[in-house]
């Protein structure tokens, strides 16, 4: 089994790239969607992240409410660490399940937001980082996420500066174009990753 970890600021198309991957055979494990598995309605993951920052943070169903959650941890680094201490090793524990039962000629891709941040390239066999401008992914966030042009800066600023992702990188996308532009870069890297698949070793 191959290990990659996929990782790219927010905006940068990352998730665009998952998806190319898995269409070629990858098999995804996405962070972010098993770090809202481990908060759902009656986990102990929920349980936790209310006893820290109070029944507020539930929306009326009795589920997380996201956006108010967010908008606490974004603007407090220490709010940010607390929610992090709770979230990350319960996601760590369910990849880890996934990773087991993988094939032993899979190659997996693990989608990890925060790769960098969280210091894990040593986790995986090959680190791909999707890179694109700044000004590139304030576009993408304010006119495909709503948000506006402050709030993102807030959600970029909490991430990994662009230097510090792709030194970490063994393989980068370069993002900033249309997706046609995409296609053909994660198609060579699907080969790099099949041929290294081969070979036993990254």
């Amino acid at each position: 089994m191959l290990n990659v970890g996929l990782t790219g600021g927010i905006g940068s198309g990352k998730s665009s790239v998952a998806k190319l991957l898995v269409a070629h055979g990858a098999i995804l494990v996405d962070a972010d969607r098993i770090a809202r598995e481990v908060v759902e309605p009656g986990t102990d993951g929920l349980a936790a992240v209310t006893a820290e920052f109070g029944p507020e943070v539930l929306a009326a169903d009795g589920t997380l409410d996201r956006p108010k959650l967010g908008a606490i941890v974004f603007a407090d680094e220490a709010r940010r660490k607390a929610l992090n201490a709770i979230v990350h090793p319960l996601v760590g524990r369910r990849s880890q399940e996934l990773l087991a039962a993988a094939a032993p000629d899979d190659i997996v891709v693990n989608d990890v937001p925060l790769l960098a941040e969280n210091d894990l390239a040593s986790f995986y066999d090959v680190v791909i980082v999707v890179d694109a401008a700044p000004a590139t992914q304030i576009e993408r966030l304010v006119r495909t996420r709503g948000m506006t042009e402050d709030e993102a800066r807030a959600r970029m600023a909490a991430q990994a500066g662009r230097e510090q992702r792709t030194a970490i990188a063994d393989l980068v996308i370069d993002n900033d174009g249309p997706l046609e532009e995409l296609e053909p870069q994660v198609r060579a890297v699907w080969q790099r990753l099949r041929e290294l698949a081969a070979a036993g070793t990254a």
